[in-house]
């Protein structure tokens, strides 16, 4: 079993989206937080001018990173309507099927930045529901 990973996600808002942005990511909080229980952490930032967005999830390991992956692409064919991905950092080791999905396809001008080697530390478990 694989250690605790952390993901982020950073993009760019588009033009005139960001009402629609902030609708959709209220709905998609709801829905991983009820769909996705091995996903500890999930919240979603917005730069000072609504420009930017970034996405941390922590995962307790690389089964619930994939869990957490599955109905990905259906989620970001939705969420490009209003964003375009920038890049992504993983720290920990996913699996190989994890990375395959991250890997950005040549010309997308993305990025994906991966720190496997992690050096301790912990997760404490927050207050219950």
């Amino acid at each position: 079993m694989s250690g605790p990973i952390v993901f982020i996600s950073h993009f760019k808002v588009k033009e005139g989206k960001l009402d629609a942005l902030r609708k959709f990511a209220q709905e998609t909080t709801e829905r991983i937080k009820a769909d996705k229980p091995g996903t500890l952490v999930f919240l979603q930032y917005l730069n000072e001018d609504g420009t930017e967005q970034s996405i941390v999830h922590v995962f307790p390991d690389a089964d619930a990173f994939d869990r957490h992956s599955e109905g990905a692409a259906e989620r970001a064919k939705v969420a490009f309507e209003f964003i375009t991905l920038v890049g992504r950092e993983v720290y920990g080791s996913p699996s190989d099927k994890a990375l395959a999905m991250l890997r950005p396809q040549e010309g997308s001008g993305s990025s994906l930045s991966l720190i496997p080697d992690s050096m301790g530390g912990f997760i404490r478990p927050g207050p219950g529901p």
